[in-house]
């Protein structure tokens, strides 16, 4: 889907582009499935995270939405940082507000005050599809803290945010729980997607969250991770503490409770994949596999060939710099395409070392790394390179976000033991190990770090 950028920096969609690509989708699956909606007995909900959205009286979107990689609110999230101070983020939100949903709705506030003065509600992107289904304006206690608007100690919104940014607290949605019914298809909406009307929409969570939950990542110590336009590595933990809340961002996990506060640590690589697919449109490659394919066969290092794969926008864990992308060491005489697409896959590699360096650095536990079957972890250069650097087995699974969503709406109940072993019985692909002989990834690493050092020193 398009995005928006009218300015540097700058990142927005239209969210009725979404719900027009949703209704289309529905209408096709269920046309070609040959599935009778009367089949369908629940929806879930994925959806890219922090986006704002924000709707009038009557339903209608005021504005595009401001999507996550729009950087226009760092600066303001940067002030409440120093302004509220670092332990009252650190210990009730545990982040920094950042460039996250409630500091974009702040830059609405003051720079299209008479779009604010028509704000009805504010809501996540997936909070809105659930709107279009539903006609009902909710969000979740998960959804609200990947806004950056939910206390972990009062367990409640976090409204002091938003009497800071001098923002109508009644502007946020009603809370309902994850795992239960938060609403139903309405008569115009079955219309449009032709589901059923009167279906329950009984999930919905973040892409990397669900992610995670898709990946059967649901106890301390597992991580999840994915290599997509951006790179994440998300971490689950029982830690409701950070010395990296500027860097590492800490979301309420699909399964946290008041019983069991189970965090999501969240290292977001903007600059990822986007790299990969760059490349793909801009040389002779007609697919990611052929790409692999020429990868595989360069020496690891790509005979000298060092990427920095940093060009879509701030990186958070470089305290929101923006250092592009840059190409060093480049022999006319020597490297081919196939050392480009290694060098690639190399740097977006070692950017996901980088930050789980960082988060280890934080006290984060990690065990065992889990990722889908449908992104940069089907490289083995990647996969490889990953694993055989921190040390650690990557695991692959055959599933998707919106499959792991769909089984998850089937957990009214919330009862996720079931679900946890169905999925490590049937979903699982392949592990790749840590190589034995580390010593030229490790020379690699170190000479991509060299380079990426001098450009953040500049």
């Amino acid at each position: 889907m398009q995005i928006i950028s009218n300015q540097n920096d700058w990142a927005e969609q239209d969210p009725d582009s979404w719900w027009g690509h949703i209704c289309n989708g529905t209408k096709r699956i269920l046309k070609e499935s040959k599935v009778n909606n009367k089949e369908i007995i629940s929806i879930g909900i994925s959806y890219q995270m922090h986006g704002l959205v924000i709707i009038d009286k009557k339903g209608n979107s005021l504005r595009n939405s401001i999507i996550w990689c729009d950087s226009r609110a760092v600066d303001i999230g940067n002030s409440a940082f120093n302004d509220i101070g670092l332990k009252k983020c650190s210990e009730n939100l545990l982040n920094s507000p950042g460039n996250f949903t409630a500091s974009k709705l702040k830059w609405v506030k003051e720079n299209e005050p008479d779009t604010y003065r028509k704000i009805y509600k504010f809501m996540l992107p997936g909070d809105y599809i659930a709107f279009k289904m539903s006609d009902i304006v909710n969000s979740t206690r998960n959804g609200l803290s990947e806004g950056i608007l939910w206390d972990y100690k009062e367990n409640k919104v976090a409204e002091w945010l938003l009497n800071y940014y001098k923002i109508d607290t009644s502007l946020t949605p009603k809370i309902v729980e994850n795992f239960t019914n938060q609403g139903e298809i309405t008569s115009k909406a079955a219309n449009e997607t032709g589901l059923l009307a009167g279906t329950p929409i009984t999930y919905r969570a973040g892409d990397q969250p669900n992610n995670a939950l898709s990946l059967n990542v649901l106890k301390n110590g597992e991580v999840a991770a994915t290599g997509g336009t951006s790179g994440v590595v998300y971490a689950v933990t029982n830690k409701l503490n950070s010395n990296e809340s500027t860097r590492i961002n800490h979301f309420a996990h699909v399964n946290y409770s008041n019983k069991n506060q189970l965090i999501g640590k969240l290292l977001c690589i903007n600059g990822a994949g986007i790299m990969y697919k760059w490349l793909k449109t801009n040389t002779s490659a007609k697919s990611y596999q052929e790409m692999n394919n020429l990868a595989d066969n360069i020496p690891i290092g790509s005979n000298g060939l060092i990427v920095i794969p940093f060009g879509n926008g701030s990186e958070r864990m470089f305290n929101n710099k923006n250092i592009g992308t840059h190409f060093f060491n480049l022999n006319l005489n020597v490297h081919s395409e196939g050392h480009l697409y290694r060098a690639c896959l190399e740097a977006i590699a070692f950017s996901f070392v980088y930050g789980i360096e960082i988060m280890k650095n934080d006290g984060t536990e990690i065990k065992l790394i889990k990722a889908g079957n449908d992104n940069l972890f089907r490289s083995q250069v990647f996969s490889n390179t990953v694993s055989t650097l921190i040390n650690k087995n990557i695991e692959i699974y055959n599933t998707t976000g919106s499959v792991g969503a769909a089984r998850a709406s089937g957990l009214v109940d919330g009862n996720l033991d079931k679900f946890s072993d169905f999925l490590s019985k049937n979903d699982h692909v392949n592990t790749f190990k840590p190589k034995k002989d580390n010593q030229q990834y490790v020379k690699a690493y170190n000479n991509w770090k060299n380079e990426l050092k001098k450009l953040l020193n500049k």
